[in-house]
């Protein structure tokens, strides 16, 4: 941006050339760069200049929670903005539901009707209110976002209690209670779904004509996996999908499932016969390939003898690939492993090769057993007779695997690797590069000034 900037300022040509590349994407860190560039677009349409808005094509608004943009310093941001195909907002624009008389063109649903235009292609939506879904989403319905291929929305606060109540009712009365939350929604080109909504939301999405969604991912904000909205769009979009992520952990979750709600039990007591699970989620997505699921996983309480990457998803027919998350997490927490396996200066000696071998001694403990074993289970061939490749998300384990790798985080590593290599599967790290063997042996060799380069 400083090589930019520099350029724009050696004469009016170079100016000229340059705003195209200065304003491409506009990343917004401050509510006053918000007010700063919403004033220039202003100032340039009094002074009857050529408007800078017109080269924005990427806008990203991630602010500190005091530090949020005005709803009208973001429509005049908007409104100066035609060519914008890629749009995120990461809960940073202010809204108070006790602003006595708010701007209504300001609104979030004039926002998004300036945003759902034609030509955004990305789009990171936020909603901060209890306004019901459908409503706030009505802009979507009149079906101008033709090209939008990626979609992300999320909330900063509860689920409406009225809706919550329409969907805790009957299973028997529930596909009439959810005719009004239907939307007339088509979105041709999308591809990627991100949702971080409660249940209510899923039961309006399963309404909408995603005829190309192929992956999604699930950051549910109310354990409602289990719910009545959850089951309706997976039962609508799951044959479609080939990636799916589900963010809320086994052990976060588990308390919740336990608790199985009234249609699960009427689902149960009608395949009581066939050993379907609570949830079938792997017969709602039949072509599912890749399944991205945390580390943080506990023992399940039906199968304690093994632990599976997610309790809604103990196995599946045709995944080849499992992503894990958060595995640097479960390394440190380790209660065996010290605390200066956080710093990857403080194991300073070369691991000598009596010490490197000792490390797979089969009676020797194994660090992070929980996380061991879960990814053991994956290896199983009944559970994923498919399974090829087991990748590390986490670029923290990464650093933590590869810069003076601790003994203990050597060794879970070196076992994890050659149970994998057992059942012929590839661990790969956060880049898709494979782990091997011989590149542990390398992590422990590397010399200090590789270290400081």
């Amino acid at each position: 941006m400083a090589t930019k900037l520099n350029l724009s300022l050696v004469s009016h040509q170079w100016n000229a050339l340059a705003r195209t590349f200065l304003y491409e994407f506009v990343w917004i860190s401050r509510a006053a760069q918000a007010k700063s560039l919403a004033r220039t677009l202003l100032m340039e349409y009094v002074e009857t200049l050529p408007s800078s808005g017109k080269f924005i094509r990427r806008l990203h608004i991630e602010t500190p929670a005091l530090e949020r943009c005005a709803p009208a310093d973001l429509r005049t941001i908007l409104d100066y903005s035609p060519h914008l195909y890629i749009y995120s907002d990461y809960h940073s624009v202010q809204r108070s539901i006790y602003e006595d008389a708010p701007d209504p063109r300001c609104s979030p649903e004039e926002i998004l009707k300036l945003v759902a235009h034609p030509k955004i292609r990305r789009l990171s939506w936020t909603s901060y209110d209890d306004v019901p879904f459908e409503l706030r989403m009505a802009p979507l319905g009149s079906n101008l976002a033709t090209r939008l291929e990626y979609l992300e929305l999320s909330s900063r606060s509860p689920s409406n209690p009225g809706m919550s109540a329409i969907l805790s009712g009957p299973p028997s009365s529930a596909g009439k209670d959810f005719q009004h939350l239907q939307m007339d929604v088509h979105l041709p080109a999308l591809r990627a779904l991100k949702v971080s909504l409660d249940n209510n939301t899923f039961a309006v999405l399963a309404s909408w004509d995603m005829p190309n969604l192929t992956n999604l991912s699930v950051m549910s904000s109310d354990f409602s996996y289990t719910g009545e909205g959850f089951s309706l769009f997976f039962q609508a979009h799951g044959a479609k999908l080939t990636q799916l992520e589900l963010g809320h952990s086994s052990s976060a979750l588990e308390e919740y499932y336990l608790t199985t709600p009234q249609h699960l039990v009427v689902l149960q007591q009608q395949n009581q016969n066939q050993q379907h699970p609570p949830i079938p989620l792997a017969e709602w997505c039949p072509n599912l390939r890749e399944f991205i699921c945390s580390a943080d996983a506990e023992w399940h309480w039906q199968s304690p003898d093994w632990i599976a990457p997610h309790i809604l998803l103990p196995s599946h027919p045709r995944v080849e690939l499992i992503g894990i998350r958060d595995i640097n997490r479960r390394l440190l927490e380790d209660p065996m492993t010290p605390m200066d396996a956080r710093d990857p200066y403080a194991y300073a000696a070369d691991m000598d090769d009596k010490l490197f071998d000792a490390l797979m001694c089969d009676d020797a403990d194994t660090p992070c057993f929980p996380l061991f074993e879960q990814i053991s289970s994956l290896m199983r061939s009944d559970a994923f007779p498919a399974l090829r490749f087991v990748r590390d998300l986490s670029a923290e384990s990464h650093r933590l695997r590869t810069v003076r790798p601790h003994p203990r985080v050597l060794q879970f590593w070196r076992k994890a690797v050659a149970r994998c290599a057992e059942r012929g599967v590839w661990f790969e790290d956060c880049t898709g590069v494979n782990i091997t063997q011989r590149g542990l042996r390398r992590a422990t060799l590397t010399d200090d000034s590789d270290v400081c380069a």
